[in-house]
Protein backbone atom coordinates (compact mmCIF):
# COMPACT_ATOMS: atom_id res chain seq x y z
CA UNK A 1 0.00 0.00 0.00
CA UNK A 2 1.64 3.53 -0.79
CA UNK A 3 1.00 6.46 0.81
CA UNK A 4 1.79 9.11 -1.53
CA UNK A 5 2.81 12.63 -0.86
CA UNK A 6 3.80 15.44 -3.24
CA UNK A 7 4.78 18.75 -2.63
CA UNK A 8 5.89 21.23 -5.31
CA UNK A 9 7.38 24.32 -5.15
CA UNK A 10 7.40 26.91 -8.57
CA UNK A 11 6.14 23.76 -10.59
CA UNK A 12 2.31 22.61 -10.56
CA UNK A 13 1.84 19.06 -10.22
CA UNK A 14 -0.76 18.06 -12.40
CA UNK A 15 -3.22 15.00 -12.12
CA UNK A 16 -1.38 13.42 -15.00
CA UNK A 17 2.43 14.02 -12.94
CA UNK A 18 0.67 12.35 -10.13
CA UNK A 19 -0.71 9.13 -12.40
CA UNK A 20 2.13 8.82 -13.89
CA UNK A 21 4.35 8.85 -10.31
CA UNK A 22 1.79 6.30 -8.98
CA UNK A 23 2.51 4.16 -11.93
CA UNK A 24 6.02 4.06 -11.42
CA UNK A 25 6.03 3.39 -7.82
CA UNK A 26 4.39 0.16 -8.86
CA UNK A 27 8.08 -0.66 -9.43
CA UNK A 28 8.90 -0.49 -6.21
CA UNK A 29 5.99 -1.90 -4.52
CA UNK A 30 6.81 -5.61 -5.82
CA UNK A 31 9.56 -5.65 -3.62
CA UNK A 32 7.50 -5.06 -0.45
CA UNK A 33 3.90 -6.82 -1.03
CA UNK A 34 1.30 -5.15 1.88
CA UNK A 35 3.81 -3.38 3.90
CA UNK A 36 3.00 0.38 3.86
CA UNK A 37 4.97 2.20 1.79
CA UNK A 38 5.47 6.06 2.74
CA UNK A 39 6.53 8.19 -0.75
CA UNK A 40 6.86 11.63 -0.54
CA UNK A 41 7.67 13.59 -3.54
CA UNK A 42 8.98 17.10 -4.25
CA UNK A 43 9.12 18.88 -7.31
CA UNK A 44 10.64 22.14 -8.21
CA UNK A 45 11.83 24.30 -11.01
CA UNK A 46 15.37 26.04 -10.82
CA UNK A 47 17.03 27.58 -13.96
CA UNK A 48 15.72 25.50 -17.02
CA UNK A 49 15.72 22.30 -15.08
CA UNK A 50 12.85 20.65 -13.56
CA UNK A 51 13.89 18.77 -9.67
CA UNK A 52 12.37 15.62 -8.07
CA UNK A 53 13.13 14.70 -4.92
CA UNK A 54 11.40 11.67 -4.07
CA UNK A 55 11.99 10.13 -0.43
CA UNK A 56 10.57 6.41 0.28
CA UNK A 57 10.56 4.95 3.86
CA UNK A 58 9.53 1.19 3.93
CA UNK A 59 10.18 -1.65 6.71
CA UNK A 60 12.46 0.56 8.26
CA UNK A 61 14.20 1.16 5.43
CA UNK A 62 14.51 4.70 3.79
CA UNK A 63 15.83 5.58 0.03
CA UNK A 64 16.30 9.01 -1.82
CA UNK A 65 17.08 10.27 -4.91
CA UNK A 66 17.25 13.17 -6.57
CA UNK A 67 17.74 14.33 -10.23
CA UNK A 68 17.27 17.40 -12.25
CA UNK A 69 16.13 17.12 -16.05
CA UNK A 70 14.48 19.57 -18.29
CA UNK A 71 11.85 17.03 -18.56
CA UNK A 72 9.82 16.04 -15.08
CA UNK A 73 9.07 13.10 -16.02
CA UNK A 74 12.15 11.91 -17.30
CA UNK A 75 13.27 13.45 -13.76
CA UNK A 76 10.77 11.31 -11.81
CA UNK A 77 11.96 7.83 -14.09
CA UNK A 78 15.76 8.23 -12.86
CA UNK A 79 14.35 8.99 -9.31
CA UNK A 80 12.48 5.58 -9.52
CA UNK A 81 15.74 3.64 -11.27
CA UNK A 82 18.00 4.74 -8.74
CA UNK A 83 15.33 3.82 -6.18
CA UNK A 84 14.84 0.49 -7.48
CA UNK A 85 18.73 -0.03 -7.53
CA UNK A 86 18.96 1.20 -3.91
CA UNK A 87 15.87 -1.70 -2.71
CA UNK A 88 17.78 -4.33 -4.63
CA UNK A 89 20.92 -3.50 -3.37
CA UNK A 90 19.55 -3.76 0.53
CA UNK A 91 17.63 -6.73 -0.09
CA UNK A 92 20.04 -8.66 -1.61
CA UNK A 93 22.66 -7.68 1.25
CA UNK A 94 19.86 -9.44 3.36
CA UNK A 95 19.35 -12.24 1.76
CA UNK A 96 23.09 -12.96 2.11
CA UNK A 97 23.34 -12.23 5.79
CA UNK A 98 20.39 -14.31 6.45
CA UNK A 99 21.88 -17.12 3.98
CA UNK A 100 25.41 -17.01 5.78
CA UNK A 101 23.50 -17.00 9.53
CA UNK A 102 21.74 -19.93 8.73
CA UNK A 103 25.03 -21.50 7.07
CA UNK A 104 26.46 -20.81 10.52
CA UNK A 105 23.93 -22.13 12.69
CA UNK A 106 23.79 -25.42 11.11
CA UNK A 107 25.59 -28.05 13.38
CA UNK A 108 26.79 -31.47 12.51
CA UNK A 109 26.31 -34.17 15.54
CA UNK A 110 27.73 -37.17 13.74
CA UNK A 111 29.79 -38.09 10.10
CA UNK A 112 27.19 -40.69 9.24
CA UNK A 113 24.36 -37.74 9.08
CA UNK A 114 26.08 -36.06 6.32
CA UNK A 115 27.76 -39.35 4.62
CA UNK A 116 31.52 -38.36 5.31
CA UNK A 117 32.31 -41.25 6.80
CA UNK A 118 35.65 -43.16 5.31
CA UNK A 119 36.00 -40.87 3.14
CA UNK A 120 39.29 -38.55 2.20
CA UNK A 121 38.52 -35.14 2.14
CA UNK A 122 42.04 -33.82 1.90
CA UNK A 123 45.50 -34.88 0.21
CA UNK A 124 49.07 -33.25 1.34
CA UNK A 125 52.18 -33.54 -0.38
CA UNK A 126 55.77 -33.71 1.16
CA UNK A 127 59.34 -33.88 -0.04
CA UNK A 128 61.04 -36.45 2.37
CA UNK A 129 64.29 -35.96 3.32
CA UNK A 130 67.06 -37.76 5.35
CA UNK A 131 67.97 -36.49 8.73
CA UNK A 132 67.90 -37.10 12.29
CA UNK A 133 65.17 -37.24 14.93
CA UNK A 134 66.95 -34.07 16.35
CA UNK A 135 67.42 -32.12 12.81
CA UNK A 136 63.51 -33.20 12.45
CA UNK A 137 62.35 -31.63 15.89
CA UNK A 138 64.22 -28.49 15.09
CA UNK A 139 62.68 -27.96 11.83
CA UNK A 140 59.20 -28.73 12.57
CA UNK A 141 59.44 -26.05 15.25
CA UNK A 142 60.28 -23.39 12.94
CA UNK A 143 57.51 -24.48 11.17
CA UNK A 144 54.55 -22.19 12.97
CA UNK A 145 51.13 -23.95 11.62
CA UNK A 146 52.80 -27.51 11.01
CA UNK A 147 51.88 -29.93 13.63
CA UNK A 148 54.02 -33.11 11.63
CA UNK A 149 56.81 -33.55 9.39
CA UNK A 150 57.02 -36.26 8.02
CA UNK A 151 61.39 -37.50 7.16
CA UNK A 152 63.57 -40.33 6.41
CA UNK A 153 65.96 -41.12 9.60
CA UNK A 154 69.32 -40.98 8.37
CA UNK A 155 69.99 -43.85 10.92
CA UNK A 156 67.70 -46.66 9.86
CA UNK A 157 66.54 -45.13 6.85
CA UNK A 158 63.09 -45.83 7.71
CA UNK A 159 60.31 -43.26 6.91
CA UNK A 160 59.44 -41.31 9.90
CA UNK A 161 56.72 -38.73 10.90
CA UNK A 162 57.87 -36.34 14.13
CA UNK A 163 54.71 -34.40 15.64
CA UNK A 164 53.92 -31.99 18.25
CA UNK A 165 52.32 -33.42 21.23
CA UNK A 166 48.94 -31.42 22.77
CA UNK A 167 51.37 -29.61 25.20
CA UNK A 168 52.53 -27.69 22.30
CA UNK A 169 56.35 -28.43 24.08
CA UNK A 170 56.96 -32.11 23.17
CA UNK A 171 57.18 -34.19 20.68
CA UNK A 172 56.52 -37.60 19.72
CA UNK A 173 58.20 -39.96 16.47
CA UNK A 174 55.96 -42.73 14.58
CA UNK A 175 58.26 -45.53 12.94
CA UNK A 176 57.38 -48.14 11.21
CA UNK A 177 58.45 -51.95 12.82
CA UNK A 178 59.48 -53.41 9.73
Amino acid sequence: MINLTITDKELKVTDAIKNYIEEKLTRVEKYFGDEEILVNVKTKAERNNQIAEMYITVAGSNFKAVTEEKDLYASIDKDIDIIEGQIRKVKTKKERMQKDNSIKQITFSGEEEIGLEDEVLKTLYYDIKPMSIEDAKIELKGKQNNLFLPFVDSLTGKVCVIYKLNDGKNFGVVEPEA
